[in-house]
C-alpha cells in the first residue's frame, strides 16, 4: 500500500484514531509521519515512555485548571507534582490517582476510545466464576433498577436468574 499523504513511498505506519466513536485510519510512510508530526523521531528509537509522556502532554494541555493550579498540585504522599507526573509518565504511589483524579479522566478518554474506564478481559480457562459473579452483580443492579421502577413482573424474571446463577455457582463449589 502507498503512503496516503505523498503517494509516492509505501506506507511504512498504520495510524488509527478513534475521536467520539469515529475511527479513521491513515497509512503513511515514515517520512510523512515525521513531517505530519504523526510521530517525532528519536535518536534512541521511539519508546513506550515517549509515547505516554506525548500522550500525557497533549492531554494535559487541554485539560481542566489553569497552569498556575497544575504547577502547585501535589501529591501529599509522595510528593510528585503535577509537572513531574508530565514529564515521567508514571505516578510515585497509589494516592497520586486521588491527587491527580480531575486530570486523569481526559487520558483515560483517549486511552480507552471514549471511556473512562477500563474493565479489562477475563481469561478463559480460569475466569469462570469470575464470569458468574460478574452476571452476579449485573443482573442485582438490574433488579434494583426495575424494583425502583416498579417494573414487578420484570423483576420477577430477573430474580429467577440471580437464583439460578447463585445455584450454578454453589454446584461449582461442592
Amino acid at each position: 500500500m502507498d503512503c496516503q499523504e505523498c503517494h509516492k513511498r509505501p506506507a511504512a505506519l498504520h495510524f488509527t484514531q478513534v475521536i467520539n466513536g469515529e475511527k479513521t485510519e491513515v497509512y503513511v510512510c515514515e517520512v510523512c509521519a515525521k513531517e505530519k508530526g504523526y510521530m517525532t523521531y528519536q535518536e534512541d528509537g521511539y519508546s513506550l515512555h515517549h509515547l505516554l509522556s506525548e500522550l500525557l502532554n497533549s492531554t494535559f494541555e487541554s485539560s481542566k485548571g489553569t497552569s498556575e493550579q497544575t504547577q502547585e498540585l501535589q501529591c501529599p504522599q509522595c510528593e510528585m507534582t503535577l509537572p513531574e507526573f508530565k514529564r515521567i509518565g508514571k505516578f510515585g504511589c497509589s494516592m497520586c490517582y486521588e491527587t491527580f483524579s480531575e486530570h486523569l479522566d481526559p487520558i483515560f478518554r483517549r486511552v480507552h476510545s471514549g471511556n473512562k474506564t477500563h474493565h479489562g478481559k477475563i481469561p478463559a480457562r480460569i475466569g469462570g466464576d469470575m464470569r458468574i459473579k460478574k452476571q452476579l452483580d449485573s443482573y442485582k443492579e438490574e433488579l434494583q433498577h426495575l424494583i425502583n421502577n416498579e417494573a414487578f413482573e420484570e423483576a420477577a424474571t430477573v430474580r429467577d436468574k440471580i437464583k439460578e446463577l447463585e445455584e450454578q455457582m454453589r454446584g461449582d463449589d461442592t
